[in-house]
């Protein structure tokens, strides 16, 4: 039997999403059932984005074929990288020459492990991707890439509700744009022990939304 390894953030109140979470029923008072309700941003927590997020006649979350966010990825190990570093194309080169055409490809910086994403820290220290990193990443054509750490710079400023121009926001500009699917604010991938693994990312079936919170987990072999 494989490893699971669970990837997800759990879903809780936080300082940069507010969650609604209402419960319902008692049971002490007879009632059958409980009945908890949710309602939150489709970009909080661990997530998929869509095409739809950035572009007006983008690809939506339920235009996402589940074969392209379940299989096998490339786990490029960006563990020795600093807080507020920018990761270059040339320490992807170093790190990823693994990498295979349609892969999924997995950024591990184990951030989770130096700073909680329960606190501003996490945020505001977090290393980020360049440009040309994400360039060097389109190159080699994965069909997703999934990041366990804030990865553009611009996220940082959106704790004082500062938004940039989508040019800044580098792997949506050059990634997202270009069709390739994100996967946005894993964690615990510090316990991931290869190079490969087999990741599955289910997004919730929204039609016509521009992301969707999902539940990520890699299949590790003994």
């Amino acid at each position: 039997m494989p490893r699971i390894v669970d990837l997800s953030m759990p879903i809780a109140q936080h300082f940069r999403w507010p969650v609604d979470r209402q419960v319902k029923g008692d049971f002490a008072a007879g009632d059958v059932f409980q009945v908890t309700r949710i309602g939150l941003s489709v970009h909080a927590f661990t997530h998929m984005d869509s095409q739809r997020h950035i572009l007006a006649d983008g690809f939506t979350t339920d235009d996402i074929a589940l074969e392209r966010v379940v299989g096998d990825c490339a786990v490029v190990d960006l563990t020795a990288v600093a807080a507020n570093e920018g990761i270059t194309a040339e320490r992807l080169e170093a790190a990823g020459g693994h990498v295979r055409p349609d892969d999924i490809v997995l950024l591990k910086t184990a951030w989770d492990r130096r700073r909680s994403y329960t606190t501003p820290d996490y945020w505001t220290d977090a290393p980020f991707m360049t440009r040309e990193a994400s360039e060097w990443l389109l190159a080699r054509r994965p069909r997703a890439v999934a990041y366990d750490f804030p990865q553009d710079e611009t996220i940082r400023l959106s704790l004082q509700g500062i938004v940039r121009p989508l040019e800044e926001n580098v792997t949506h500009d050059v990634l997202l744009r270009n069709g390739v699917v994100m996967i946005e604010y894993l964690c615990n991938a510090g316990a991931l022990s290869g190079s490969r693994t087999f990741l599955c990312a289910l997004p919730l079936k929204l039609p016509g939304a521009d992301g969707a919170p999902a539940r990520v987990i890699a299949l590790e072999q003994d």
